[in-house]
């Protein structure tokens, strides 16, 4: 099989064709799991007046902050012009849990797990950054983290 691949700046989102003498079903199987790979568009955040496209896997965790939504990633910490539970909703069925009303964490990012404390955990991001899961998550996170 050849494999091309062409970069197109003009294109919003990748486009795959496949192209085969004729029908098969290999073709067709292959197809299939194209149709199945979704890739993650990255976040549009800002800083001052500045706009930044910031891919998901830079992410450590989104949080509530005076009024607003904020995206934290090695750079710093960045607005963002959705609420969490818009987030929530976006980032359902990836590596992005809730752990508290105020706080989406990248579980890829986590570095350390706490979990002396009764009814609660206390997770360290990459960076030292500190963040708590409530108790009414930590049946939820104990889930995605296999625990």
């Amino acid at each position: 099989m050849k494999v091309e691949i062409q970069f197109d700046p003009s294109l919003d989102e990748p486009v795959v064709i496949l192209r085969a003498p004729g029908p098969s079903s290999e073709a067709e199987a292959l197809a299939a799991r194209l149709r199945e790979v979704t890739i993650p568009k990255p976040f549009t955040v800002y800083r001052e007046r500045e706009a930044v496209r910031v891919s998901r896997d830079l992410v450590l965790r989104f949080f509530a902050e005076d009024k607003g939504v904020s995206c934290q990633t090695g750079m710093g910490a960045f607005s963002v012009r959705q609420r969490l539970y818009e987030l929530e909703e976006e980032l359902a069925g990836t590596k992005f849990v809730r752990v508290s009303n105020s706080e989406i964490v990248n579980l890829d990012r986590v570095t350390g797990l706490d979990l002396t404390l009764a009814g609660t955990i206390k997770m360290t991001l990459e960076g030292g950054t500190v963040c708590w899961v409530s108790r009414r998550y930590v049946k939820k996170i104990r889930e995605a983290l296999g625990l």
